[in-house]
Formats: structure tokens, C-alpha cells, sequence
């Protein structure tokens, strides 16, 4: 009688449990699904072949797009990663590997800083050390800005995805013969790889949408790249123009920039996905 009554009570938690976490879940994908389904019914409308192969028009006047924005968010995403990536990757893999000593702590406290440090702050140190420096906004500027931006999530998720390789895959490396930085490049950085790339793409997807560091540091532009001393425009410096402006073509406009913006950044993750698993998927046949 007892252990059936128990039973029940174990059963009846166990519900309890799975309800509470089923609601959690909904609640969680609520806000995201508003925003998609917003962005998708407002800016739909604004997609065409002009608003996406045309820079913006006159000022007060309907047509022209976003086309030199589009271009300038890849400048910048592309500039930004080349910096912020192999810094935070290698950055992640000493802390993991050899993180175990007061840099390592001072390194981690710094990191935790940063990542809780507002955006805005970053795009003022950053036009008061680049832009003052060299005299004028810049794809430089605005690419060290978001970089910054980038390192502490990059730092701590490839730590994270490093530590969570089994110790037995290094001390049979090492059991061989091979030296501790062959293990970690051939052993444990592959086997980490599915972890440091999900992270990159979350750092990508944070600077994506940045805006206050890009006023500070590349200011934005009405035409196409030519320098990487000039001023550029950006997505998320355009939307935010744009929903500025006292003209309903341009909050239409701005909504379509800004679903234009979240197809890049999903379109980026399940290209990094997909090549991940294709990888990942051909390493472990051989």
C-alpha cells in the first residue's frame, strides 16, 4: 500500500515537472515567434529586386533600398570575424588547456567583464582610440568595435566546448608519443569544433544587430564601399535611420531592412551548421 501511494506521488512530480518545462519552453518561443511573425508581415511588403540591389534614394521620396547596407553588414561581419575569431578561439583554448594559474583567472574575470560591458561604452573607447586617432569614421574602426564585442562569447564557448572533450582522447595521444600541441591540434581542437563554431556563430549573430558602436566608429554612408578609410552604411544603421524618418515608405522600408537582417544571420547559421555536420560526418567515416 505504501509503495503504491509512493508511487503515485513519484508519478504525479514527475508530470509536474514535465508540465512546468513544457510551459517554460512556450513562454520562451512566445516573444520569439511575435517578433518573427512583426518583422515578416511588416517588411515583406518592402521586398523587392530595387529595394535590394539599389542604395537609398531621395531623402522624403518613396524607392531606392538597401543595397550598400547589405554590403557594408558583410564588410563589417567579415573584417570583425577576421579579428575576434582566431583571437578568442586561441584565447579559449589556453584557458582550457593551460588556464589553471592566476592569468588564467584574471583572464576569465576580464572576459566576464567584458561580456556584461555595454555596447555603446565599447563604440566610444573605440572612437576615442581609432577615430580621433586616424581622423575619420572607418570600416576599421567599426570592425575593431564589434570584434571586441565578439571575444568574450567566443572565448568562453570554445572553453567551454574544449574542456567538454573526454581526457581519455588526450592521454592516449599523448600515451603515443605525440607532443602536447599536436594533441590539442589534431585531437582536441576537432573534436571541440561543432562547440568553437556554434559559438562563433552566436558572436556573429550578436554583432550582426549592433548599432550603437557602428554610430560611433563608421557613422554610415549613402553609397557602395570604396575604402576601408571611408564611412560604409550597415543594416542596423539604416534601420535605425530609417525609422527616424516622418515618412511611412521609410518605416516600411526600415521593416524590410530588418528582415533582410535576420535572413543573413539565419541563413549564416544553417550554412555553418551544415558545413559543421558535413565535416564532422566525413571525419568520423574515415
Amino acid at each position: 500500500m505504501w509503495s503504491e501511494t509512493n508511487y503515485k506521488i513519484r508519478k504525479f512530480k514527475e508530470r509536474l515537472i514535465l508540465a512546468l518545462t513544457v510551459v517554460a519552453v512556450i513562454l520562451a518561443i512566445i516573444p520569439l515567434l511575435s517578433i518573427l511573425i512583426e518583422v515578416v508581415i511588416r517588411g515583406l511588403p518592402a521586398i523587392s529586386i530595387e529595394f535590394l540591389t539599389s542604395p537609398p534614394g531621395i531623402i522624403g521620396q518613396p524607392g531606392g533600398g538597401i543595397a550598400n547596407a547589405i554590403q557594408g553588414t558583410f564588410i563589417l561581419i567579415g573584417l570583425s570575424s577576421l579579428i575576434g575569431v582566431p583571437i578568442g578561439v586561441l584565447a579559449g583554448i589556453y584557458l582550457a588547456e593551460f588556464g589553471n594559474n592566476p592569468l588564467g583567472r584574471v583572464v576569465r574575470f576580464l572576459s566576464d567583464v567584458l561580456m556584461q560591458m555595454p555596447s555603446i561604452v565599447i563604440g566610444i573607447f573605440v572612437y576615442v582610440l581609432v577615430v580621433l586617432a586616424l581622423g575619420r569614421f572607418s570600416p576599421i574602426a567599426g570592425a575593431i568595435a564589434l570584434s571586441i564585442i565578439m571575444l568574450p562569447i567566443v572565448i568562453k564557448t570554445t572553453e567551454e566546448s574544449v574542456r567538454l572533450v573526454p581526457n581519455l582522447l588526450r592521454e592516449g595521444a599523448l600515451a603515443l608519443g605525440l607532443r602536447r600541441w599536436r594533441v590539442i591540434l589534431s585531437i582536441v581542437v576537432p573534436a571541440a569544433k561543432s562547440g568553437v563554431v556554434t559559438g562563433v556563430m552566436l558572436a556573429i549573430s550578436r554583432i550582426a544587430g549592433e548599432t550603437a558602436p557602428l554610430i560611433m566608429t563608421v557613422l554610415g554612408s549613402q553609397w557602395f564601399f570604396t575604402s576601408l578609410f571611408e564611412p560604409i552604411d550597415a543594416l542596423p544603421l539604416r534601420i535605425w535611420r530609417l525609422a527616424l524618418l516622418p515618412y511611412e515608405y521609410a518605416h516600411q522600408q526600415g521593416w524590410g531592412a530588418a528582415l533582410v537582417l535576420i535572413a543573413i544571420v539565419l541563413t549564416l547559421n544553417v550554412v555553418a551548421k551544415t558545413l559543421t555536420k558535413i565535416s564532422f560526418g566525413r571525419r568520423v567515416k574515415i
